[in-house]
């Protein structure tokens, strides 16, 4: 795919330009090593490392145009050199204008927040999908075109990606596209140039603050997106969530509100809550839903609200949700044969895995044994592990600290970072066993019929990170497994 560059650096502002604006080019990169002739490079500045170290490398495979913040001393007459105000805020306009910025094609619909993000973005895609709408999805667990599905590397994709992907969902005859938003994306400007129809916002709470460093530029980073967002748009955001007005503070587009309690635009009550499901009253209408506790009443609505500012009828809407199932990872129930219920969820910050030990709290008789098994990433903020060991203590019958993905760390002195959050009346319910495998089967073992097993943290991952190494390891394949042996 030819592009002249002048078109591909569209509304990207320039500083100084050195060279021929006019030329074709073949490719965009912002990583030195994928370079070949006819290639623009963008020496971006990143938390690891600074691409300008890497111009030279970028035109000696190839690179014929250079997209810079500071000008190299040293530069190679052959080569256009272009300084911007941002290189990062340019990869994402040029990567638009080289795909021929497919998102003005679809509706682009975002959902950004903490928790939530890949179950509503995954069910929004179903949801479409079964009302007969060719659709694409980007996503933590997969990106889906048209069914068919696309490894995921990150929740939310370079700008390359992100807008090669859209394009092929235009090339397929989509309609619509719905795409998890995360603030990382966000800070690094990965969306700009993007084109969305709607906005939805979940929830905000701690994580991410090894990135962020405060609570606030984790805050503000998820409001970019809502600034960014065009007055023919909407901004949907979560009224139960102290955060959810500040979101909407400065944004163009059209503010719509969901919640559970508050006095909101979209409302939603909880009839019933179940292990199989929801009874919800949703606008007045009664609705069964597949999926369980409250805050998945809390995501449904949003799925709900998101629809109808999309233009389908409340019946029709109604009808798909109750069709609805959990995305995977998320509050997946895994049952035996002998009555343990086991859940696998992907719960990995203390808010969620209060909200899902909260959920079955509410539901169970209390007559049972919960027991949860539960660990902490490496290489990731570190102040959440003993809040989350706290959490789970505190709701839990027997909690079992475990590695997660300790990536380079130690894994015990993960563990011992958790376990200084637990309150000394319940050391005595806390074991720590730093194989995951063997501390899912210790769960099953220590469980009775009609106990429940809480397996959080991974949810739908399909690997273990240890010393930087990927293994295989699929919780739900485990706890299976555990769950049949101990049927023996």
């Amino acid at each position: 795919m030819q592009k002249r560059l002048s078109d591909i650096l569209y509304k990207c502002p320039m500083r100084e330009l050195i060279g021929n604006a006019d030329q074709l080019v073949d490719a965009i990169a912002f990583d030195s090593r994928k370079c070949k002739p006819g290639t623009v490079f963008f020496a971006i500045k990143g938390t690891q490392a600074d691409g300008h170290q890497h111009i030279e490398s970028a035109i000696k495979n190839g690179a014929s145009v250079v997209i810079c913040e500071n000008m190299p001393n040293e530069r190679h007459p052959q080569t256009t050199y272009v300084k911007v105000e941002s290189s990062s805020f340019s990869l994402g306009m040029a990567a638009s204008n080289f795909f021929d910025n497919p998102s003005a094609s679809l509706k682009l619909v975002g959902v950004t927040g903490t928790n939530g993000k890949t179950t509503i973005a995954t069910l929004l895609y179903r949801l479409f999908t079964s009302l007969g709408f060719a659709c694409g999805l980007i996503s933590t667990i997969e990106n889906l075109i048209e069914g068919q599905a696309i490894a995921a590397t990150h929740t939310t994709p370079d700008p390359v990606q992100l807008n090669a992907l859209l394009a092929k969902m235009v090339e397929h005859g989509c309609t619509y596209a719905f795409m998890e938003v995360s603030s990382h994306a966000i800070d690094q400007m990965r969306i700009i140039g993007l084109q969305f129809t709607g906005g939805i916002f979940t929830n905000l709470t701690h994580d991410h603050l090894d990135y962020h460093k405060t609570f606030a530029n984790y805050r503000n980073a998820k409001k970019m997106f809502f600034d960014l967002l065009p007055a023919d748009a909407f901004a949907l955001t979560n009224l139960d969530d102290k955060n959810g007005m500040y979101m909407l503070q400065n944004t163009r587009a059209k503010k719509m509100t969901y919640a559970l309690q508050a006095d909101a635009d979209y409302k939603s009550k909880i009839l019933e809550s179940r292990f199989d499901g929801l009874d919800l009253l949703i606008d007045g209408k009664e609705v069964y839903t597949q999926l369980v506790g409250r805050f998945n009443a809390s995501n449904l609505l949003a799925i709900y609200a998101a629809t109808r500012l999309l233009g389908v009828g409340q019946e029709e809407t109604l009808a798909a949700l109750s069709m609805l199932q959990s995305a995977e990872g998320r509050f997946q129930i895994v049952r035996s044969q002998n009555n343990i219920t086991g859940i696998v969820d992907y719960a990995h910050t203390p808010d969620a895995l209060e909200n899902v030990l909260s959920t079955i709290n509410d539901i169970r008789t209390h007559n049972e044994l919960l027991i949860t098994v539960a660990g902490a990433g490496g290489d990731r903020d570190r102040t959440k592990r003993p809040e989350m060991a706290a959490v789970a203590a505190e709701k839990s019958d027997r909690l079992i600290l475990t590695s997660d993905n300790p990536r380079s760390e130690d894994p015990q002195s993960i563990i011992e970072e958790m376990r200084a959050g637990v309150q000394p009346q319940f050391y005595r319910k806390v074991l720590a066993i730093t194989d995951r495998r063997e501390a899912i089967r210790t769960a099953v073992a220590l469980a009775n019929p009609g106990d429940i097993i809480l397996v959080a943290g991974k949810g739908h991952e399909k690997y273990q990170e240890i010393r930087g190494v990927r293994q295989h390891f699929d919780d739900v394949e485990e706890l299976q497994d555990a769950l049949k042996k101990g049927e023996e």
